[in-house]
This record gives structure tokens, sequence and C-alpha cells, in this order.
């Protein structure tokens, strides 16, 4: 099913995140997905070369999790195909049923495991969403024609609203709206007053936004998210609660009542919350439940 179908009926949509493996052996990750996913979520992003690191497939994931009763998200970043090879993967992701679509730039490949690999960014997330648009109108992006009916999808974009720079991110934003973005979901948010102060200023695009969780496993997790990655600040705060306990947050406790507590804070301001486990796809269920949801 579609996510634009469920926002437009009012629910609060809720999504997860797996990462394909490095490898072709996905037993492991359609057990998780069964077991914490099935019934607790609405739709699962699948991860296409998150980082820029080689792993299996978006589609193939994708398709796999679709046979086995999920409804999925089919990630696309810029970074590895050209235009030619989007849009038949967009095609493919048609024949399949795959109905959502999460559109990206990309990570440039020197942050992942094949450095030396050539970066493609023929299009960026903007125009990929352009391009969506033109394939349902039935046209590819040269302007030819496509065979039969057209495609059509959900279409989704990113925003980082805790970044520094709220006026640019509000300002690209409305550029992925005006290209066909449908719904959006959110960098990590660890600051809720940011967020709704953000979100004060997004609703006048009128597009329903998901609110990004990434589950907080440890004190070195979080510090290295507030050097490295850009658009997230976990405040001191939140540093010293799971410096608090220990063995509370090795047990991931404290991580699922910090996600819930976040949750609960922003839900008001938002259409959906997107959890990004990292491999704590088990810990889901207990966090949606404290939340409410």
């Amino acid at each position: 099913m579609m996510l634009t179908e469920l926002f437009q009926r009012g629910e609060f949509v809720v999504t997860a995140e797996v990462g394909p493996p490095k490898g072709y052996h996905i037993e492991h990750l359609l057990h998780e997905a069964e077991t914490y996913l099935k019934g607790h979520v609405h739709a699962v992003n699948v991860t296409d070369n998150q980082s820029s690191v080689m792993r299996l497939g978006s589609l193939a994931t994708c398709k796999a999790l679709k046979d086995k009763g999920l409804n999925p998200i089919f990630q696309m970043t810029c970074r590895d195909r050209n235009r030619i090879g989007l849009q038949s993967d967009i095609l493919s992701a048609a024949l399949f049923g795959i109905d959502n679509l999460l559109c990206l730039t990309g990570d440039h490949t020197t942050l992942g495991d094949n450095p030396q690999a050539k970066p493609v960014f023929d299009l960026d997330s903007v125009s990929l969403l352009h391009m969506l648009k033109k394939l349902e109108s039935g046209e590819d992006m040269a302007g030819n024609p496509l065979e039969g009916e057209p495609p059509k999808f959900a279409k989704g974009a990113v925003v980082s609203p805790c970044s520094d720079s709220v006026d640019v991110q509000l300002a690209k934003m409305e550029a992925k709206v005006r290209a066909g973005a449908e719904y959006f979901q959110t960098q990590a948010v660890y600051e809720p007053e940011k967020f709704i102060k953000f979100m004060e200023k997004a609703k006048q695009f009128g597009v329903p936004v998901q609110l990004g969780i990434v589950i907080p496993k440890n004190v070195g997790m979080v510090k290295y998210m507030n050097a490295n990655v850009a658009g997230i600040s976990v405040p001191d705060s939140m540093i010293a609660e799971l410096q608090a306990d220990k063995e509370k947050t090795k047990a991931g406790i404290t991580g699922v009542e910090i996600s819930a507590r976040l949750i609960k804070e922003c839900k008001p301001y938002c259409q959906g919350v997107h959890i990004m486990a990292l491999g704590w796809e088990s810990k889901i269920p207990d966090i949606l439940a404290k939340a409410g949801l």
C-alpha cells in the first residue's frame, strides 16, 4: 500500500529501516522483519548501499520483503546509477508491485568501503523526483513514451530539521515539494524543541513529515554522531542519561525509553515516525508500545 494513502486517511504512519547484508543470504533479515516489524509498522525502508558500502541491492531486498507480506519502501540514491539505470530500476519496482520510493542523492563513494569507485551523480534527489513525475506521466526523462499504463508511486524525500541551517533545509524541502515529493522522513532528531520550531515553519508546504529516530545505543555512538553526522546534535543531558546506568544502557532499556519519549514529545507536530534501529529491530515493538502507538 502507498504511504500517501495512509497519510490521506489521517493515520500516524510508522515505518522502520533495514540494511541489506554484504552478501546474498538474507534469511536473518527476513526473520527479523517478520518477527519484529510485520504487524508493528506500516512499511519498511530498504537502504541503497548505505554509507557508500557495497551491499545486496535495495530492489531485490524489497521484493523479498514483499514476498513475505511486508510493505517495502525502495530507497534510491543517485550515486551509483545514471538516469538510464535509475529509470530502469524504477520500472522494475513497478513490475514487482513496489510503489513506495524514497529519493536521496547519496553519500560520496570516498566515505565507503570502495573509495576508488567512480561516483555517478547524474541526477540529485530533486531531479530524481522530477524524473519520477515524468515516468508517471507516461514518458521517460528524454520524452520517449512508455508502453502501457504508466507507473504510480508514493514519492518520498528527506530533510534535516535540527540542522543549524534551518532556512537552507526549508529551501531544500520546498524544492523537493515542487519537484513532486509527497512525504518526508527526517534525519535523526534528539532535540524536540528544534524539531517543533522547524515543523511550525514546514507546515506551510502541506506535506506529511515523519519524525526520524535513531535508537541511541550507547555513549560512544551518540558522541560519534555529534562529531561526524551533519544535522544531528545529541544534547549533554541525553548523553548523561546513557551514562547513568551502564547495564541499563547495554541492555537497550535506556535507548528504548529515550526513543519513546522523543516520539511522544514530537507526535503532535508530525504525521508519522521513521525508526532507524541499526540492528536493534527487536527493540521496535517496545518503543512503539511505550510511545503509545
